[in-house]
């Protein structure tokens, strides 16, 4: 996520609380100082805000890490990723404690709107030569960005003639491998309409998975990015999907990455955010509320 682009991008997201499955009896207990420690440490790298209602998550998924490193207590591992010798580990720590749910046109009347009211005029600047930039921020497994590229390709097909460009960014090094691959089973496909389906995929392989259309993937670029971080793009976007992350975030944190995202966006541009978010703070005034969770960045 989305903290990163992951990210965090969403970005990484986390589940519901869960219990400690698959607890072994030499296992370590997680003390609420280990804990807060842990909550400290994925605040200060990737930004996700843990309230003590996640320990068991926690739990769960980092004892995983415990055993593959070798360690028996919390404390040790807090310490590990703490050093400058833990950095690879620190990594795998931010990468188990995102969840990455996510599927193709999830909230589509994000989808509807893009398709009906933004990117025809936005195309056919592109046919006149004009360049149009497009961020997905916290990708996650690539089925926003191809839902996005798909709309692109059903409102104009020639599209790759013309200087048309998604950047997709995530800190999860896991599912941007997987988004890259582009290959994906018969059940993730089931909630898009056979049009889409013939548009964005080939048929399916030996093993049964479909693989994302060259069209499509030659639209996007999938980068790691932590959203903590300096943002190296340069120019400003037409159309910035940030959904699905912020809201794991504290309000200060949240708040800033939407000011940050608003000086990203061209005047005119848009700004897609998720379901349970809502633009807050500085960068409210840099926006108009379109339509659902939708906002269009005012001119300069």
């Amino acid at each position: 996520m989305a903290p990163a682009l992951s990210p965090s991008g969403p970005t990484p997201s986390l589940g519901p609380a869960s219990s400690p499955l698959g607890k072994a009896s030499d296992d370590p207990d997680l003390s609420p100082k280990e804990f807060g420690r842990i909550a400290r440490i994925i605040r200060d790298e990737a930004g996700i805000h843990l309230g003590d209602a996640k320990t068991s998550l926690v739990y769960s998924r980092l004892v995983k890490r415990l055993r593959a490193v070798g360690l028996t207590s919390f404390a040790s591992y807090c310490d590990l990723v703490s050093s400058a010798a833990g950095t690879a580990e620190l990594q795998k720590m931010v990468e188990a404690l995102t969840t990455n749910y996510t599927f193709f046109l999830r909230e589509p009347h994000h989808f509807e709107h893009l398709r009906r009211e933004v990117l025809p005029g936005l195309l056919a600047e592109a046919a006149r030569g004009r360049r149009v930039r497009i961020w997905s921020a916290g990708c996650s497994m690539g089925h926003e960005t191809y839902s996005i590229a798909l709309s692109i390709l059903a409102v104009a097909p020639d599209c790759g003639r013309h200087d048309v460009k998604i950047l997709a960014t995530d800190i999860d090094r896991n599912v941007l491998a997987t988004a890259r691959a582009g290959l994906y089973d018969e059940a993730t496909l089931a909630v898009l309409s056979p049009a889409d389906r013939q548009l964005g995929f080939l048929p399916p392989n030996e093993d049964g998975l479909f693989q994302v259309r060259p069209e499509l993937r030659s639209l996007v670029t999938f980068r790691e990015l932590n959203l903590l971080d300096e943002w190296p793009m340069n120019g400003q976007f037409d159309i910035v999907f940030f959904r699905n992350v912020a809201i794991y975030f504290d309000q200060p944190l949240r708040e800033s990455l939407w000011s940050r995202m608003g000086q990203h966006i061209r005047p005119g541009g848009w700004l897609y955010a998720g379901h349970s978010e809502r633009l807050t703070g500085p960068a409210a005034k840099l926006f108009t509320h379109e339509a659902t969770t939708t906002y269009r960045r005012l001119p300069a």
